[in-house]
């Protein structure tokens, strides 16, 4: 079968589309016909080798962590799933890749796709949906009436992050470019910052949750407008001794991680705050919880460009050109 494969950390030269064996549906695993791949930033970051210290990842490999599909085969023991079933999946940091003709996907990171979606749509959903789902259930504790803010909205995380937030009774604000100011807004972004307009820490205040998607300083100048009590969730890091002890990492991992987020931290603290590092997992029944508020219509995909499976090089080149307007996917297999 086809897949795009990663031979080498940090070239570009090192993805290409190759030749490679058709995986199978081991014990708990269903084998999927992917029909689309969803893109997401950590896809460009794992090329650079920038995960490598967290990652259960082994070159050569197939890239691609979000997948739509249908179930060709079904491994021992799976009860949820049967051979014609259309599914969509997130499989990041399982050892396998999303960006192939077919994809052995653990029956606990699988959903039904939602009926309302097609194949594109909905592989665009997994890791942006579960990365907002556990960052606002799990870290943040989002409540009613509370304030969130979620910078860079008109991006795949911030346009799924508001609408879910919005679902969860929060008061949101968001930055974006003076031209998506209109879609953040349809998306029921409350406070909408034009970042080329507007500074965001002159406007914004006594905010109970910052969601954290931004590399640079971003984060240290949201601590600006949060009030003591709040919490901030960062997607970008630093991570944390916490984060490295959950993830069953040796002691020397533990100490690194904790002087890497020390001054993030000690800056949280000083406000009252919070931090935590969020590392996204595959979570099947998580999904299909999503997967209700998309069949509803409460939330929406936000799709920006769909290349074809002989482009996925050059859809991860304009991803990680920073200015999709919601998700970038690839189409592996003909629209039925």
């Amino acid at each position: 079968m086809q897949a795009l494969i990663l031979t080498a950390y940090g070239k570009t030269g090192a993805l290409a589309l190759a030749e490679v064996a058709r995986p199978v549906a081991a014990p708990g695993e269903i084998l999927v016909q992917v029909h689309a791949a969803g893109l997401n930033p950590v896809d460009n970051a794992i090329v650079r080798g920038e995960f490598k210290p967290l990652l259960k990842f082994e070159l050569p490999a197939v890239m691609g962590s979000d997948l739509a599909g249908v179930v060709v085969e079904v491994g021992a023991g799976v009860t949820r799933f049967k051979v014609g079933d259309a599914v969509f999946a997130s499989v990041f940091d399982t050892g396998r890749g999303a960006l192939a003709e077919f994809a052995a996907v653990p029956e606990h990171a699988a959903a039904h796709k939602p009926a309302n979606l097609d194949f594109v749509q909905a592989a665009s959903i997994p890791m942006v949906g579960l990365t907002a789902w556990q960052s606002f259930h799990e870290h943040a504790l989002v409540k009613p009436g509370q304030q969130v803010f979620i910078p860079a909205g008109s991006g795949g995380i911030g346009s799924f992050a508001i609408q879910l937030a919005k679902q969860m009774g929060a008061r949101v604000a968001t930055t974006t470019s003076t031209a998506n100011v209109a879609l953040v807004r349809s998306l029921g972004a409350d406070e909408v910052i034009d970042y080329k307009q507007q500074d965001f820490t002159q406007v914004l205040s006594d905010y109970d949750v910052v969601l954290g998607t931004v590399k640079g300083d971003g984060l240290a100048q949201a601590l600006g407008i949060v009030r003591p009590g709040s919490k901030v969730v960062s997607l970008i890091g630093p991570p944390t001794a916490e984060f490295a002890r959950q993830r069953g990492m040796n002691v020397v991992f533990r100490c690194v991680m904790g002087l890497l987020s020390r001054k993030i931290r000690g800056l949280a603290g000083q406000r009252g705050a919070a931090y935590s590092f969020m590392f996204v997992r595959p979570d099947g029944a998580q999904l299909a919880a999503i997967g209700q508020l998309l069949e509803t219509g409460a939330i929406r995909p936000v799709i920006d460009q769909v290349y074809p499976f002989a482009q996925a090089r050059e859809a991860l080149a304009y991803l990680d050109q920073g200015r999709a307007r919601g998700k970038v996917v690839v189409r592996t297999a003909p629209a039925p």
